[in-house]
């Protein structure tokens, strides 16, 4: 055994006896950033699949509301599965590790789904049935795709030590710029997307491969073995939800309605944002004839939403460092998140009031977004990190997986009501006005946002009131029938 192996069996040992501290060894930044890889391949996956998932469907022959109300595919099963991935991955016992089986799992199916959905046409040929392979394989992805990233973080999270919690959570925003600037760099392959999903789908799912292989190669774990008072039960998965609530700080339930309330100004981009751009600020249609004005707008504008993607990116990566700089310091993490969402607020202002078809203020705030984005991609997960850290550190049992599925079931809350507003604007007025709605309905949004990071005071958290789902989840299951 090398010495580095040895210097990593020897953490792993500390981990699981909770007295790893800040003066101790730790894991190599290098390892812990190839761990980290992964979410690079699904920020690629969700990036390229949520601004053409509407407009693949309607290409495929569904209407304009059916392909809509589809999209509640991604909220709905990621409110489900997320918790209970996140509390099965917890309490696993496999001698793989607790994260690993789950992410190869995750990744073998989204493999499969992916192919199936972008080759709908290939495979079934014109007609309604490539239309409702595409849309029941789009329900499947999310199902996949969600269970394959809910163990990334916490997987770093297993091996990073105290003070490298906060740093290696806001680093995964630094993996996600990269993934963003690549998904965004495959749709400027072709003119339009949408025409040519297998070939760029195909390109999605090569890097997933080659993320999740690196991670796979580094990361190791040891078999997760639950302490005298732990016993599997049947009704685990659903102590595990409720011991993740148990015993954190009223902090924590803040924290939860701001990701909602962030999340629903940050779909509007993610989701609808090339919407806005080939609809509002260039008016196209993607189905017009070639020669056609509309069509010649359409190409311009998702030209120019991709560039803009790709800019913020850039601009994503830069902050991911700034962040990742501010986490070394004692500045409250909430006073570092707070001004990023009010940043957020005021570009949705912009884009209702100001913007109309000015194309170069339109890229301004599609690359200014990023700003509240990246910190909602890192801040909150660093601060759930930590709390669970020093938890574990006192000897509790800590529940980050579980808690890190709630902060992303609270996303799929605001995505789900950012598609369910759209929705009912769409009914009563045309797709322009309904998106100019929409960002005044998530200007609002961030703002309460922002209000509420005011009151997380991370810094002088109670730390009595820190996690300890230890006797909470013994107390839960021991009305459970054991499956011992």
């Amino acid at each position: 055994m090398s010495s580095s192996d040895e210097e990593n069996v020897a953490y792993d040992q500390r981990v699981e006896k909770g007295t790893v501290s800040e003066d101790e060894e730790e894991w190599p930044f290098w390892k812990l950033a190839v761990i980290a890889l992964p979410q690079l391949g699904v920020m690629v996956l969700w990036i390229f699949l949520g601004p053409n998932t509407t407009s693949y469907l309607i290409s495929l022959g569904a209407t304009d509301s059916f392909a809509t109300l589809n999209n509640s595919a991604g909220p709905v099963v990621g409110f489900i599965v997320g918790p209970i991935v996140g509390t099965w991955s917890d309490q696993s016992t496999s001698k793989w590790g607790r994260r690993r089986p789950v992410i190869v799992a995750g990744f073998l199916s989204t493999l499969v789904a992916g192919l199936l959905y972008s080759g709908a046409k290939q495979i079934m040929g014109e007609g309604n049935g490539a239309m409702y392979l595409a849309a029941s394989m789009q329900w499947v992805l999310d199902f996949t795709i969600n269970a394959m990233q809910t163990p990334f973080r916490a997987l770093v999270a297993d091996l990073a030590s105290s003070k490298q919690q906060l740093p290696m959570q806001i680093f995964f925003a630094i993996v996600c710029a990269v993934g963003c600037f690549i998904a965004f760099t495959i749709m400027k392959i072709y003119d339009v997307a949408i025409h040519h999903m297998f070939e760029l789908m195909s390109i999605v799912l090569l890097v997933n491969c080659a993320c999740v292989g690196a991670a796979l190669l580094v990361a190791k774990e040891k078999q997760y073995v639950r302490s005298g008072k732990q016993e599997a039960s049947v009704c685990g998965p659903i102590a595990g939800m409720g011991g993740a609530f148990k015993g954190m700080p009223k902090a924590f339930y803040i924290l939860l309605f701001v990701q909602a309330m962030v999340w629903m100004g940050n779909t509007v981009w993610g989701t609808y944002g090339k919407v806005w751009f080939t609809t509002s600020v260039y008016p196209g249609d993607a189905e017009a004839p070639d020669a056609a004005i509309a069509h010649k707008e359409y190409v311009e504008g998702a030209a120019a939403f991709a560039s803009a993607g790709q800019m913020g990116s850039i601009f994503n990566l830069v902050l991911s460092f700034g962040f990742m700089g501010l986490g070394y310091t004692k500045i409250p993490s909430n006073y570092i998140y707070s001004p990023c969402i009010f940043i957020g607020a005021a570009v949705c202002f912009l884009c209702a009031f100001v913007v109309q078809h000015s194309h170069g203020l339109a890229v301004f705030c599609f690359v200014l977004s990023n700003v509240c984005l990246t910190a909602a991609g890192s801040i909150p997960y660093g601060i759930v990190a930590v709390w669970n850290r020093q938890a574990e550190e006192r000897g509790q049992v800590g529940s980050v997986a579980m808690q890190m599925a709630i902060l992303n079931c609270c996303i799929t809350v605001g995505q789900q009501l950012c598609t369910m507003i759209l929705g009912g604007f769409e009914g009563a007025v045309d797709v322009v006005e309904a998106v100019k709605y929409l960002y005044i309905v998530s200007m609002v949004a961030n703002t309460l946002g922002g209000l509420g990071s005011l009151l997380l005071n991370v810094g002088t958290t109670d730390k009595k009131k820190m996690v300890s789902t230890d006797s909470s989840t013994e107390s839960s299951e021991s009305d459970c029938p054991s499956t011992d």
